[in-house]
């Protein structure tokens, strides 16, 4: 029996059908949680099917989270999708159902779950969920479609990062078969408000960059609140340094409301993710998060960023 074939045995087994992902929320995140449920819902019509996590305002435009109660955990399926670890799923009562499966696309450091799927081959955790739907002939709707293919176009960059494969396409190519707006969507994820615009302004006229193409910037709480932006608002800017053809990779320092700092790396082509994971972080090798508690700590990162660069440029 293969991976999807018990997946979808358990998902017959439970009633109540619980559906996570990962704190402070991306298109993928998203799109996976709801594709997937907006899937079960058709599939499974007598079933309770849920989703948790903390409702994200600049996302609200792709769906909105259930309510979910303690007593909802009782003998229920837990499924996490696109969350690498346990530190970063949303709400914390993912452990008190009665099984747990994983499904995800980054490197496997916490392999939690009862059951689990990770194929870091797939440029996102919504492109796995379609392929589940395909190879377990299940029926999408048109709201699963449009979910599931926000979800990837969010993840590969609109199919520029070099996670996007043959098959990320071929995925695509099935998505777009059913009557979704799709153009709509592309342009809705490549919007920005005027005050993001402005921010994008400062980012590049405050981006630091060494001679080997290592940058960084510092968004303080005082300009956070100067251009009116929210830390979820930074998530539009992380990718505009990339555009600068001397800059190879990237750190966006977002100071939080405590102190603390929340890092944003990027890379083209020097893998990040140990750096994230050293910081307590980590994500994907051109694709990363981490923390930071100090001003000195941005500095070691930065460090850090600057040699892997120049050892990556030899």
């Amino acid at each position: 029996m293969s991976v999807f074939e018990e997946m979808l045995a358990k998902i017959n087994e439970f009633e109540t059908i619980i559906i996570h992902r990962h704190q402070r929320p991306d298109p993928d995140a998203i799109g996976s949680q709801m594709g997937l449920k907006a899937i079960l819902e058709k599939n499974f019509p007598e079933k309770r099917i849920l989703a948790t996590g903390f409702q994200e305002p600049t996302l609200a435009w792709m769906a909105e989270m259930d309510q979910v109660l303690d007593a909802d955990y009782k003998g229920t399926l837990v499924i996490v999708t696109d969350t690498a670890n346990t530190e970063r799923i949303d709400d914390e009562r993912y452990n008190l159902g009665d099984f747990l499966i994983k499904i995800d696309h980054h490197p496997n450091d916490d392999a939690y779950g009862d059951l689990l799927w990770v194929d870091t081959r797939a440029s996102s955790a919504s492109e796995i969920i379609t392929q589940f739907a395909q190879e377990m002939k299940l029926t999408l709707t048109d709201q699963a479609a449009a979910l599931l293919y926000a979800g990837i176009v969010g993840d590969t960059g609109r199919f520029l990062y070099p996670a996007t494969t043959s098959r990320t396409f071929q995925v695509a190519a099935y998505l777009q078969t059913f009557d979704v707006d799709f153009a709509s969507i592309s342009r809705r994820m490549d919007e920005m408000n005027s005050r993001v615009a402005k921010l994008m302004g400062y980012v590049y006229d405050h981006l630091e960059i060494d001679e080997n193409g290592a940058a960084r910037v510092l968004l303080t709480q005082e300009t956070l609140v100067h251009y009116q932006v929210t830390d979820a608002d930074t998530a539009g800017i992380v990718s505009s340094p990339g555009r600068m053809s001397d800059v190879k990779t990237w750190a966006i320092f977002v100071e939080q409301v405590d102190g603390s700092y929340r890092v944003r790396l990027r890379s083209k082509t020097v893998p990040i993710n140990e750096i994230a994971k050293r910081h307590g972080g980590g994500g994907h090798p051109l694709a990363s998060g981490a923390n930071s508690y100090s001003l000195e700590e941005n500095d070691a990162i930065y460090k850090e960023i600057k040699e892997a660069v120049a050892h990556g440029s030899k």
